[in-house]
């Protein structure tokens, strides 16, 4: 058996391990003459199972994409070759994009401080192509590095998601493009509804906001949609100004990491997500946070785009800065939305990791259909006010 057949076999033997039977009906599918190259659907299929193994050995790997559709066919076979003999067995090596751009992934890294992994994979190709290809054909090359999981700076203005990582994504979207299409008309026009039909009661609901305590009506937060995009969600002001923000933020943060064991209101009931007795919280506010009213403004996100009505609740940046890695696929996967599985089942009252399953549930199973009934059963969570604050 030659090195590159006995590659093919190890990673069909890794794929047939663990969560990897999950692909295995993908996987084996190797491009003719192609070294043991993966074709795209199976090497799609085997970088979400790296994802996913990924977030839970918390050791993460190097995905290398080498653009070579400049070169000529004929260098193409001498190139996967050459990069099979300068990767492990561990790694994989398929395509991303077929005849376009050649991929491997390198896992399970260990990503030492002050060592340069990527950059030094890369000089490790770099020197291989040169050998097998030549100088001229190499610069011609186009290698970029993309490292899972994303490094997150609350400071930087970009999207934490790195997209090269989550192709399964967008073929999910093109696999259900009319039904995504329609929920986005669904969103346009029926936000643009409430809002017009809403208008007086939003209305009453300002005034009020407006003659019991000082400061602007509408509140503007910054929030991480869709892949980590920042956006500034609405809601009416519900708290009093010039209010210190550490208090929330030291409550969601210790009760992500599992700090906080009982509501505060209350030593006998469980840790709810929110904050219990805020002395932020004006009178107003109280009721409208009860009602979920605060969060009608939400409605010209939804019109705007950044939302939809359905998805899950969009989490501030200092949130998000304690997600788990398998935590992060709530925000990178889903558009956000004004409701969601969580609001209708127990809202606050489901602990955080629940409220994740939830969420990913939703994404594995998003039907149109799905999205009728939570919007249907959305009404009566408000009414019941179940586990709101």
């Amino acid at each position: 058996m030659t090195s590159s057949n006995l590659k093919a076999s190890t990673v069909k033997e890794q794929a047939q391990s663990g969560a990897g039977r999950k692909v295995l009906a993908r996987i084996g599918h190797v491009c003719p003459g192609g070294e043991g190259v993966l074709t795209e659907t199976t090497f799609h299929a085997l970088l979400t199972h790296e994802r996913r193994r990924a977030e839970r050995s918390r050791k993460p790997f190097v995905l290398m994409l080498l653009e070579i559709h400049a070169l000529h066919a004929s260098f193409r076979e001498r190139l996967s070759s050459a990069i099979a003999g300068a990767t492990r067995e561990t790694d994989l090596i398929g395509w991303y994009e077929e005849g376009r751009i050649l991929a491997a992934i390198f896992a399970e890294l260990n990503m030492e401080e002050n060592v340069p992994v990527p950059e030094l994979l890369r000089s490790k190709i770099e020197t291989v192509l040169r050998d097998s290809v030549g100088a001229e054909a190499t610069a011609r090359i186009v290698i970029t590095t993309h490292i899972f999981p994303e490094s997150w700076n609350r400071n930087e203005t970009e999207r934490p998601a790195d997209l090269k990582l989550y192709p399964d994504l967008s073929e999910k979207g093109s696999k259900k493009r009319v039904p995504i299409v329609v929920k986005r008309g669904i969103d346009v026009l029926g936000s643009a509804l409430l809002l017009l039909i809403l208008s007086p009661f939003l209305a009453a609901i300002a005034l009020a906001i407006k003659l019991t305590s000082k400061g602007p009506v509408i509140f503007e937060q910054e929030r991480l949609g869709q892949f980590g995009t920042k956006f500034k969600c609405l809601k009416f002001r519900t708290m009093f100004t010039d209010n210190d923000p550490k208090i929330h933020r030291e409550y969601v943060q210790s009760f992500i990491a599992g700090r906080t064991e009982f509501a505060e209101s209350n030593g006998n009931e469980p840790a709810v997500y929110k904050l219990t007795n805020d002395p932020r919280v004006t009178a107003v506010g109280r009721y409208l946070r009860k009602t979920s009213l605060d969060e009608f403004p939400q409605f010209w996100n939804v019109l705007r785009g950044e939302m939809s009505l359905v998805g899950p609740r969009p989490p501030v940046p200092y949130e998000f800065e304690m997600y788990d890695y398998w935590h992060r696929r709530r925000v990178f996967e889903l558009k956000p939305g004004v409701t969601g599985l969580w609001q209708v089942n127990g809202r606050s009252r489901t602990c955080f990791d629940d409220m994740v399953r939830l969420d990913l549930r939703y994404s594995q199973t998003w039907s149109l259909w799905l999205d009728l009934k939570i919007l249907l059963a959305t009404p009566w969570a408000v009414v019941a006010g179940d586990g709101a604050h």
